[in-house]
């Protein structure tokens, strides 16, 4: 039979409060998630030699010599499996387009495009708590990329909450091809003078308007790692700087832990001719015109 083919898009922190730490050392954060319409696809087929993972897409190379113990998405093929009693007698192939290590979730939309493929051909229903479950054992941002809407992110991940309507709106995302492991910036962080600083939840109930308004609430909230992140890797600041640079940028940000930064413009054709101008200036950037989802 066909597979079943899922989407995997990239997920963005719009803004991101670290407001505590629990006495077992991990962050509590609050954020306001949103995805992007460029990302990975993810299909899942019957194979009764499974579970087998084959990559392609350019990004696939990063993942090659990864052992099956460590990727996520046949890590999330054997946790359902083993949920529901079930033989792992699938082939996951995962076109992989979004850098690795980047900070809008690559590695968490794959394993929940996984789990909701595997859903489906398992048949089961896509509102059932188990998926849920396994999601959050396999990582904080899973469950939030398995629901796949905008939503308010707080605790370590396992808090998920309605957020606003968000208005139309255009991105450009750009890594400056330098991976970042997020245990290494939370590192920094808690060796930083600000690592026993905490934000407060910045939530706001009000719909935005347009782009524009949604950058000036943005703009009054922030991304508590950036700092810690520019310590690990400074070339996210001439990143921000040159997305700063683009005609129409409402916004530049850091996204989750980086190095993939984005930002936010009120037209598609001021994305495409910031992407644009950005490539031809860093070519061996990854650089994307993109649309927040709905």
């Amino acid at each position: 039979m066909d597979g079943f083919i899922e989407a995997a898009p990239a997920k963005l922190n719009l803004y991101l409060h670290v407001t505590g730490r629990r006495a077992d050392g991990y962050h509590e954060l609050d954020s306001l998630v949103a995805f992007a319409s460029a990302g990975d696809r993810v299909t899942v087929t019957p194979d009764p030699d499974g579970p087998r993972l084959h990559l392609s897409g350019p990004f696939a190379p990063a993942l090659a010599g990864e052992p099956p113990s460590g990727n996520l998405v046949l890590r999330a093929v054997t946790a359902l499996a083993e949920r529901f009693g079930r033989a792992p007698a699938v082939s996951v192939a995962l076109d992989k387009h979004l850098p690795v290590a980047s900070g809008i979730g690559g590695g968490s939309a794959d394993a929940a495009a996984c789990l909701r493929g595997l859903a489906r051909l398992w048949e089961i229903a896509p509102d059932h708590p188990a998926l849920f479950e396994v999601a959050a054992s396999l990582g904080a941002d899973v469950p939030v990329c398995l629901d796949g809407r905008t939503r308010y992110f707080g605790g370590i991940g396992d808090e998920l909450a309605p957020a606003p309507a968000l208005p139309e709106i255009h991105l450009v995302l750009a890594n400056p091809g330098v991976p970042v492991p997020t245990p290494a910036v939370f590192k920094a962080r808690r060796q930083d003078a600000e690592g026993d600083r905490f934000s407060p939840p910045a939530r706001f109930a009000g719909t935005p308007a347009d782009a524009a308004d949604l950058a000036g609430l943005l703009r009054e909230r922030r991304n508590d790692l950036t700092g810690a992140a520019l310590s690990v890797a400074p070339a996210i600041a001439g990143t921000l700087a040159a997305l700063d640079d683009t005609p129409g940028c409402l916004l530049s940000r850091l996204s989750g832990s980086g190095a993939t930064c984005f930002a936010l413009y009120a037209h598609a054709e001021e994305a495409e001719a910031a992407a644009g101008r950005i490539t031809a200036a860093h070519n061996r950037w990854w650089v994307k015109a993109a649309r927040m989802l709905g």
